[in-house]
């Protein structure tokens, strides 16, 4: 593997992933949960298929997942859910304005082995009201928006790394497409408003200028990588999901996995990363 990586926790399918100051929280959809690698606590045991996660102002995280978006309050110990009536939400971004955005997957399909149905990307702003933005996508993933909130960045998976102009009220514009890259997973923004993509199938990191322009392939301790981030004091520590291809297709013909072949690594980026904006959603 690259020199620069260490493997730092393992498990059968890591996806959903977080991190904030010295805490590390990640989601394993075979087993359930979101986990802090730091000190092991684990919220919502029960919850499964988690794509995403989010953190809100008051330190409470925000969980996709089947039906709903969940939160739990790692310090109070309280949960419950801010919205509900999805066959699944994946992942989630802050709109910059309080609120968030997030895509829905047809989750039902997807835990019967079937090829899913479209995907949409949604809005929730901070008083709770929500807006499709757009419709009949292929596979909603990875998200982010640019610095100035002009852009918002879409992973398409199955299709192409997508953009949008963002007009007034959060309206999105034509489509334009980044990079023809059917696996496309998940997204993150350096610190200069670049945007760095995973690959289901990839083992590396394909950083776009806003543009679309490449600007660089980075070299991963693996053959697909469903999710990354940036942390650290500098912001240029950068953890990377790992998953193995193999386990990919099994998890999307519902066949079980046995292995825990899935590996969270913390390696050294060559920039830093962008801080990712809180929601503020008043939870409780």
């Amino acid at each position: 593997m690259p020199a620069q990586f260490t493997e730092i926790a393992r498990g059968y399918y890591l996806e959903g992933l977080l991190v904030d100051g010295d805490d590390i929280w990640m989601t394993d959809v075979i087993t359930g949960g979101v986990r802090n690698v730091r000190n092991g606590q684990v919220l919502l045991p029960e919850r499964m298929m988690i794509g995403g996660l989010l953190m809100n102002a008051d330190g409470s995280l925000l969980v996709a997942g089947a039906g709903d978006i969940a939160w739990a309050n790692p310090s109070s110990g309280a949960s419950g859910v801010l919205a509900s009536g999805f066959d699944g939400v994946n992942e989630m971004r802050s709109d910059g304005q309080g609120g968030m955005v997030f895509g829905t997957i047809d989750l039902p399909g997807i835990l019967k082995g079937k090829r899913p149905g479209p995907s949409t990307i949604r809005r929730m702003a901070q008083d709770g009201t929500i807006t499709v933005l757009r419709e009949g996508l292929a596979f909603a993933n990875g998200l982010s928006l640019s610095p100035d909130g002009s852009l918002l960045y879409f992973n398409e998976s199955f299709a192409a790394s997508r953009a949008f102009q963002v007009g007034p009220g959060f309206v999105l514009g034509e489509m334009r497409t980044m990079a023809d890259k059917y696996d496309c997973d998940g997204m993150a923004l350096d610190a200069a408003g670049n945007v760095w993509i995973s690959g289901f199938a990839s083992g590396e990191l394909l950083c776009l200028a806003p543009d679309g322009t490449e600007l660089e392939r980075l070299a991963l301790p693996g053959k697909a990588c469903t999710n990354l981030r940036f942390g650290g004091a500098d912001m240029r520590d950068l953890y990377v999901c790992m998953v193995d291809p193999v386990s990919a297709q099994k998890l999307a013909e519902g066949v079980p996995l046995t292995e825990q072949n899935s590996v969270l690594y913390r390696g050294r980026a060559p920039v830093p990363g962008a801080v990712m904006e809180k929601t503020k959603f008043v939870l409780g």
